[in-house]
């Protein structure tokens, strides 16, 4: 088979690339198309956020991309209420607002509910509503739309073997549906359509809060849009910690991102434990099957996934003393540092995230910072009580081939005691050459 292209990253918007396949039964033509994806994962320690707060830094908006990932733990503190009794949506629906004030500037639509609370200037205002209905309002496509399957029916098997997405809408039932708690109602999304970035999905599990975005004209190349969450938490199961992972078939290609918070500690063998939720939330992820026939490829698995990102505060710390660390960190001794480091290490040892990448680390630590400062926790007498080793707890992997990361960094925010960690990257997807749009 003969692969044809020519190809040029200069803008961060997504490009188009003619790719002609050549075999002997017969030939055929589909586009692969670049696409931006910006991630971003942030420990906010618990705290709700104030209308003062601007995340244009952090989401880095005047480089614009084509879909954003944003992943956050601890949007609401630990506690028992929140772990055992009753979800606190309200935070989450406040980092929505800020998310879309970011990325929407001039074509900003405002969220509205019966009662509000705002800046004294009046210059946001976080409606008083529910997730649901917030995350219903940010989309510009109804969400039974997004999950539903849209596979073609006119292809031949001879020619579609690596496009087998073969089942026609008529065979999805609903029922088979992921059962996410913001559905939309027969009338679809209410959001306007002057907007410049659509919510594809968004999910909260106790602390952890996921949620994607995309370019508005991109939403209708998404189908088969699933989620699934996994708790790692109290007794094994609680969702205190965990994962929530968002399925989806983007064009022809499918897409998975998962965001988690795994078990922390700086004990020795505590690592042990963070390698078993990576391994359990391998195992145990599930997403609903849509597609009925039996040559669909669209995956229930997360490693069946054409191209996958993991981000989250994955919690593995530094493997040296704190008197250590703290030496090497004033020497900005980042190799000798990265060397010591938990993830490095079980990865290279096999024992976890076998066959995933990430990029070089050429940051400091991102955990623990004392309260709105830039001083490590310990380093003063008031701070010696909450004294933590500092490590790269906040990470991004992935995982999958025509992934290129571009940039891997972190971004200065005081708001929690974990500074945001945020990558760029160029995505490779495939589209037949009709565009793929959705029936």
């Amino acid at each position: 088979m003969i692969y044809h292209f020519n190809l040029c990253f200069r803008e961060k918007k997504a490009r188009k690339l003619l790719v002609c396949l050549f075999d002997k039964p017969g030939s055929y033509q589909c586009f692969i198309w670049f696409v931006s994806v910006f991630v971003a994962t942030w420990n906010v320690g618990g705290k709700s956020p104030d209308s003062k707060l601007n995340l244009d830094d952090i989401l880095q908006v005047r480089e614009e991309s084509d879909i954003y990932v944003l992943g956050f733990q601890e949007i609401v503190p630990l506690n028992a209420g929140n772990v055992l009794v009753i979800e606190d949506n309200e935070p989450a629906v406040k980092w929505l607002t800020l998310i879309n004030r970011s990325l929407n500037k001039a074509n900003y639509v405002p969220l509205r509910g019966p009662r509000s609370v705002g800046s004294p200037e009046g210059s946001l205002v976080f409606p008083k509503i529910k997730l649901r209905k917030a995350s219903k309002a940010l989309r510009t496509e109804n969400k039974r739309k997004l999950k539903s399957c849209n596979c073609p029916i006119g292809l031949e098997r001879k020619n579609s073997k690596e496009f087998c997405f073969r089942c026609p809408q008529s065979q999805t039932n609903e029922n088979d549906i992921s059962s996410e708690d913001d559905e939309d109602g027969p009338n679809g999304p209410s959001s306007a359509n002057s907007i410049k970035y659509s919510l594809v999905a968004s999910k909260q599990m106790v602390g952890i809060f996921l949620t994607v975005w995309m370019r508005k004209e991109l939403v209708q190349y998404v189908s088969h849009l699933r989620i699934s969450c996994v708790g790692r938490g109290i007794l094994g199961c609680l969702g205190n910690k965990g994962c929530i992972s968002v399925s989806m078939l983007f064009h022809k290609t499918t897409l998975c991102f998962l965001c988690s918070h795994l078990a922390s500690g700086e004990k020795e063998g505590d690592e042990l434990r963070r390698n078993s939720d990576v391994i359990e939330i391998l195992r145990n992820t599930q997403f609903p099957r849509i597609c009925k026939t039996s040559n669909s490829r669209v995956p229930e698995k997360i490693l069946d996934h054409d191209r996958v990102i993991w981000l989250g505060d994955l919690n593995y710390r530094i493997a040296l003393s704190y008197s250590d660390t703290g030496k090497l960190l004033k020497e900005r001794a980042w190799d000798t540092l990265y060397n010591n480091d938990q993830l490095k290490i079980e990865r290279e040892a096999g024992r976890v995230f076998k066959g995933w990448k990430e990029g070089k680390i050429y940051f400091a630590p991102t955990y623990k910072y004392s309260l709105n400062s830039d001083i490590y926790a310990g380093e003063t007498v008031e701070t010696k009580s909450k004294r933590r080793t500092p490590a790269w707890c906040d990470r991004i992997l992935w995982r999958g081939s025509e992934i290129y990361q571009l940039s891997y960094e972190r971004k200065e925010s005081r708001f929690s005691d974990h500074r945001p960690v945020c990558a760029t990257f160029w995505v490779s997807v495939e589209a037949m050459e009709d565009g793929s749009k959705r029936r």
